[in-house]
C-alpha cells in the first residue's frame, strides 16, 4: 500500500517575483550582449521560460498529488500559490465532505421478502495517494462498493423481525446504520475514504408483495390490539368480582359469577356498542 508523503513544493509568490527578474534579465542579456553572450542568454531563457511551467494552485480543502514521469514523488496540502519542479504533473484531488445517495435496489431480505432499499453516504477522501493510485477512479469506486455493501446488509436481516430483540431492517434504526457504515468503511479503506455516516434513506416492501404484507401488518395489529383488550378485560373483570366480595355487596354462586363474568367481557371486548337487557325474573 502506497504511504503518502509532503511533497517538495515552495510558496509560488517569491518564486514568481525571481523567475520574472531573471526572464528580464535575459532579455536584457540577449539584446545587448556579444553573440557567445547571447547564445548562453538564450539558452537561459528557456530554462527560465520552462521553469513558468511549475506554478499551479491548491484551494482550501484540496491537495495535489504530484508525479515525475509516473513516479510518485508527494502530496501538496498548502493552499495558494505554489512552485514545484515544471516536469511534475499535479492531480488535483478534493478533500471537501461530499454525499450521494444510491438508486432504489430491489433486493430480497433474510426471510426471502423482496424489498426496495436505498442509502445516504457522507465520505471525504484522507490519503489523497491511495485514492488516485489505489483504484481507478475512486469516486466510482465509493458508488459501487457502498450499493454492494448496502446489497449485503440488506441480505443479511429481515425486514421486520418476529422478535422485538432481534435486529431489522425497519426497527432498529440505529444497529443498521452503525452496521452499513462499518460495512462500506472496509470495503472502502483502500481507496483511502473516510466514510462518515450512512443512513437508509428508502426502505419498503417490493410493489409486487406490498399489498400482501400491508394485509399481514393490519392482521398482526389487530392480534396485539386484542391481546391488549382481553388482558385488560380479564383484569377489570378480577377486580369487579374482588370489590364485589371485599365490600358484601351481593353474594355469587358460581353459576352467577359465569354468567357475570361472561356478560362483563362482552360488553368490555365488543367492538360495538351493547344493548341493556333487564331481567325481572330470575336466572333459575
Amino acid at each position: 500500500m502506497l504511504k503518502e508523503t509532503p511533497a517538495k513544493a515552495r510558496s509560488g509568490f517569491g518564486t514568481l517575483f525571481v523567475l520574472f527578474v531573471l526572464q528580464i534579465a535575459t532579455i536584457v542579456l540577449i539584446v545587448t550582449m556579444p553573440p557567445l553572450i547571447k547564445v548562453l542568454a538564450l539558452l537561459a531563457g528557456i530554462a527560465v521560460f520552462i521553469c513558468w511551467f511549475g506554478f499551479y494552485m491548491v484551494h482550501p480543502n484540496q491537495s495535489a498529488v504530484l508525479q515525475l514521469f509516473g513516479r510518485y514523488v508527494g502530496t501538496d496540502f498548502v493552499n495558494g500559490l505554489r512552485w514545484a519542479n515544471p516536469f511534475y504533473s499535479k492531480q488535483k484531488v478534493s478533500l471537501r465532505v461530499r454525499n450521494f445517495e444510491s438508486s432504489k435496489l430491489k433486493v430480497n431480505d433474510h426471510a426471502g421478502n423482496p424489498v426496495d432499499i436505498a442509502a445516504v453516504v457522507v465520505w471525504k477522501v484522507v490519503d489523497s495517494a491511495e485514492a488516485v493510485f489505489e483504484v481507478e477512479d475512486y469516486e466510482n469506486f465509493v458508488n459501487i462498493q457502498s450499493e454492494a455493501a448496502l446489497r449485503y446488509l440488506a441480505s443479511s436481516y429481515p425486514y421486520e423481525a418476529e422478535k422485538d430483540s432481534e435486529i431489522s431492517l425497519r426497527s432498529s434504526g440505529s444497529d443498521i446504520t452503525d452496521l452499513l457504515r462499518t460495512e462500506i468503511q472496509n470495503r472502502l479503506h483502500k481507496a483511502g475514504v473516510e466514510v462518515i455516516e450512512a443512513r437508509i434513506s428508502h426502505l419498503a416492501y417490493a410493489q409486487e408483495i406490498a399489498s400482501a404484507m400491508l394485509q399481514r401488518q393490519q392482521a398482526r395489529a389487530v392480534v396485539m390490539a386484542r391481546q391488549q383488550i382481553v388482558e385488560g378485560a380479564v383484569g377489570m373483570v378480577e377486580m369487579a368480582l374482588q370489590r364485589l366480595s371485599e365490600k358484601d355487596v351481593v353474594q355469587l354462586d358460581e353459576e352467577r359469577k359465569a354468567a357475570m363474568v361472561s356478560n362483563l367481557l362482552v360488553v368490555l371486548c365488543g367492538d360495538h356498542s351493547v344493548s341493556p337487557v333487564i331481567n325481572t325474573g330470575t336466572i333459575y
